[in-house]
């Protein structure tokens, strides 16, 4: 275990006196981002999350605004943990790191949803669209996250931000994503939305009901702000439609959706905006878009396993998927831009 155990356990009795029983720690598994660790106790359980260890890129693994935004959430229609306590006190244990609530119930690394009955998945997507759209629903300025992101110019601002992160790791050149670049930075929509969006919404970042297909948590923030809806939406779709089951994130893109019981994109997206007020529909841009900048994610994680401080074994995998998402994206600029 990379923290210590007798150290945040007395760190937590002398915070919360009424704690009894031996502590138990589970370090998490799946996850690239933020290490995340299940503690538990005779009488409850808590998750922590901490900051990786090691030099890390500006602004990367911000545990602080993960907790800001979930903290704001709590009383809002989007499923998230109680939040406990955020200390940044490095000497507890060893990084920054925030304490939350264990929410029980399914998470999915596969968006197959393998092991679930196939009359049940199609009913799970479309709840994962429809909490989607009530993440886009938050009134900001209610909860108190009008400050947490600029407002306007969002793909022009994150397109100069990807391309800049890419060049701070990219391990050889790639033409198919400086293609990207430009042609992203060409073919901006002129509309302009601003909401709340999560960043990283897909099956893996959920918690399903223990039986039921009713979303009941929405984790992993790291790369929440405010920012355009269709982002996300693409970001989530890309995560599904777009990669392979046998790729990094075990994906339906060559899967007969049909016999698998699993919805097209375009069935998702329609459940989306029956739950949304958003008139603008999905393009090729917005796919695009979220296949770039998952690339240089992918990219960046794989740096971060180079260097010898990413939060997960498998971080490697990704500097192989990354390229070949890198060339979807680049075949979807080839063609004509048209909504979902």
């Amino acid at each position: 275990m990379d923290i210590d155990r007798h150290h945040i356990d007395r760190f937590l009795k002398n915070m919360f006196p009424d704690l009894t029983g031996d502590l138990h720690i589970q370090k998490t598994t799946g996850g690239q981002s933020n290490p995340t660790y299940i503690l538990s106790y005779s009488d409850r359980v808590y998750v922590l999350r901490r900051r990786p260890d090691g030099v890390l890129l500006p602004s990367a693994h911000s545990v602080s605004r993960e907790f800001r935004v979930q903290k704001a959430l709590e009383h809002t229609g989007v499923k998230v943990p109680r939040m406990v306590l955020h200390c940044e006190d490095e000497s507890v244990v060893g990084t920054e790191f925030y304490l939350m609530s264990y929410i029980p119930g399914r998470v999915f690394h596969d968006n197959s949803l393998a092991g679930v009955d196939v009359t049940q998945r199609k009913k799970m997507y479309f709840e994962m669209a429809r909490m989607l759209a009530k993440i886009h629903a938050v009134d900001i300025h209610k909860v108190g996250l009008d400050t947490f992101g600029k407002h306007g110019n969002y793909f022009a601002r994150q397109i100069h931000r990807w391309s800049k992160q890419w060049h701070l790791s990219k391990p050889s050149d790639n033409r198919h994503i400086d293609h990207l670049a430009g042609w992203l930075a060409d073919n901006i929509p002129d509309d302009d939305e601003t909401t709340l969006v999560h960043g990283d919404y897909r099956i893996g970042n959920l918690v399903f009901d223990t039986k039921l297909p009713s979303v009941v948590g929405v984790l992993d923030w790291e790369l929440s702000t405010l920012g355009h809806p269709l982002a996300d939406l693409a970001n989530c779709c890309a995560y599904a439609w777009f990669l392979n089951s046998d790729e990094y994130g075990h994906g339906i893109r060559d899967l007969n959706l049909t016999e698998q019981g699993l919805p097209s994109i375009e069935e998702f997206i329609d459940i989306y905006h029956q739950e949304s007020d958003l008139k603008e529909k999905l393009t090729n841009f917005h796919l695009s878009f979220a296949l770039f900048r998952m690339s240089v994610i992918f990219t960046g994680v794989a740096d971060r396993a180079r260097r010898g401080n990413a939060a997960s074994g498998n971080a490697l995998e990704l500097g192989k998927v990354a390229p070949k998402l890198a060339q979807r994206g680049f075949e979807l600029t080839k063609q004509k831009i048209a909504g979902v």
